[in-house]
């Protein structure tokens, strides 16, 4: 790096966000932009650290330092053409990684890593501005088809680098639009959806196509399936887990994705609203403390819920880096998230014993108990209910954001895949299951994921397909770099 003292001269800096008060009135994004200068500032914080850990804190290899200098330097069409050699689509992770390259920033030692997220966020914002985000068609088909199952990152992914190949694509998406989880689960204050829509024209103007409303297996006979090439399977770790608890069955306790798909929907113009999946009014309480959790804080007060109230039943964790997490591990602190900040009640190592409802039915509360992990000498953490903490809350919305056990087992039975001991399906290093033919990636075969992991195991399946149906691949391998896509 040429600006050898930035780190020292330079304080770190995040983008200014909106007032609560105004941003919660509509599902904008709120963040407000940085001038250049100030980015190119916070390029020059980038150390000359001799080996980039931060590389191996990203899932996707991406050449940090190379970018960031490039951005330093205001060379931001090269830094485009850095970043999109190991990530297809940086706007996406820009806005949604919880940047574990940061946490492995050596600069973190001693001083606020650099801003990579920021960074990564405005080099393919400043692309689509410049129109240097093209489409880039391969030169020469292969003749190979290949169908791509499911249509979030690791879908798409996998479908740009196979196209790329040569190979003639079609992803297959059962909802009305593509984007899985990233149109459906992020609420539009995150991800705003025409920043998808303006990357997947980009896609299909590449060849790429696109089959909406189309469930393989349902209303796409899965012989029809089998006549591809190949198969790549990434339709995501969509089994949510449930509370078994007296009163979980029944109107008012709702699964976060049903909540937030609704509302995405909404604000999309493609469904109407429904009250039981609304928050107007209601005493609100969120189980679950993840990302999800979360995302129906944000939403529950853009529907101006009465109150917002968080359970988590881990304990509350540390503002800084403990023994376990040391760096350049990502650390499990506490995290608040612009959603925590716009109005929740946040509550830890408590437990929900029982919903309570009314003659009719009617959600009217649920009780919880404290609790502690205790250690066991096992070395497993053993958790203990706290007697005399019992305590009820009133509610009319519970809205469980427990996580995912696995993915749908349908159509891997139809497809006869082998499965691991967590219902993943089950795949080799090379992405391959006991179907020649089929691939999986994605949370499909690793589980619940973040989005920098979906797109790193989609292109890393991409290679994998292309070896197989040609011999070899031109496709790279993690952080190795990329065709030009800039």
């Amino acid at each position: 790096m040429d600006k050898l003292r930035g780190f020292i001269k330079y304080p770190r800096r995040e983008e200014e966000t909106i007032a609560v008060q105004e941003r919660v009135t509509n599902y904008k994004e709120f963040t407000q932009e940085l001038s250049t200068t100030e980015l190119n500032e916070q390029g020059a914080r980038c150390m000359d650290c001799g080996i980039p850990f931060c590389h191996s804190g990203c899932p996707l290899g991406n050449l940090i330092p190379d970018f960031n200098n490039a951005v330093y330097k205001n060379d931001w069409k090269k830094a485009l053409q850095i970043l999109h050699s190991t990530n297809n689509f940086p706007e996406f992770t820009g806005r949604l990684c919880p940047a574990p390259c940061e946490s492995a920033c050596v600069l973190g030692i001693i001083k606020p890593p650099v801003a990579i997220e920021l960074i990564e966020k405005y080099i393919p914002e400043r692309g689509f501005l410049e129109g240097w985000i093209t489409a880039c068609p391969p030169e020469v088909r292969t003749g190979k088809t290949v169908a791509v199952v499911g249509s979030g990152p690791a879908r798409l992914a996998a479908a740009q680098q196979l196209n790329r190949a040569g190979h003639t694509v079609t992803v297959f998406e059962r909802d009305k639009k593509i984007g899985g989880l990233l149109r459906y689960g992020i609420p539009d204050f995150k991800l705003e959806k025409w920043v998808i829509d303006r990357r997947l024209a980009v896609l299909e103007e590449e060849g790429i196509q696109f089959r909406t409303e189309t469930n393989v297996g349902v209303n796409y006979d899965i012989e029809k399936l089998k006549e591809f090439d190949a198969i790549v399977l990434c339709g995501g770790a969509t089994q949510r887990r449930p509370l078994p608890i007296p009163g979980a069955e029944g109107k008012g306790v709702v699964q976060a994705m049903d909540f937030l798909k609704r509302n995405n929907e909404v604000v999309d113009g493609l469904a109407e609203t429904i009250e039981e999946l609304h928050a107007k009014d209601k005493n609100v309480i969120v189980i679950g403390g993840g990302d999800t959790g979360s995302d129906c804080v944000g939403t529950s007060n853009r529907h101006g819920a009465r109150s917002v109230t968080n359970f988590e039943i881990m304990p509350m964790p540390s503002e800084n880096r403990t023994s376990s997490s040391p760096w350049p591990y990502y650390p499990f602190t506490l995290k608040t998230t612009s959603s925590h900040k716009e109005g929740v009640e946040r509550n830890w190592s408590i437990s929900t014993r029982e919903f309570i409802r009314d003659e009719d039915g009617n959600l009217k509360g649920l009780k919880t108990i404290e609790v502690e992990w205790v250690d066991t000498g096992s070395g497993r953490l053993q958790l203990r209910e706290i007697e005399g903490t019992e305590k009820e809350w009133p509610c009319d919305l519970v809205l469980l954001a427990l996580g995912f056990t696995g993915p749908e087992s349908t159509l891997g039975q139809k497809l006869g895949l082998e499965v691991d001991t967590r219902t993943n399906i089950k795949a080799g290093d090379n992405y391959q299951t006991n179907v020649p033919n089929v691939f999986t990636a994605g949370d499909m075969r690793r589980g619940q994921s973040l989005i920098v992991w979906a797109i790193s195991e989609g292109r890393e399946a991409a290679r994998n397909v292309d070896e197989y149906l040609m011999g070899r691949s031109f496709l790279p391998t993690k952080g190795t770099g990329d065709l030009p896509a800039a």
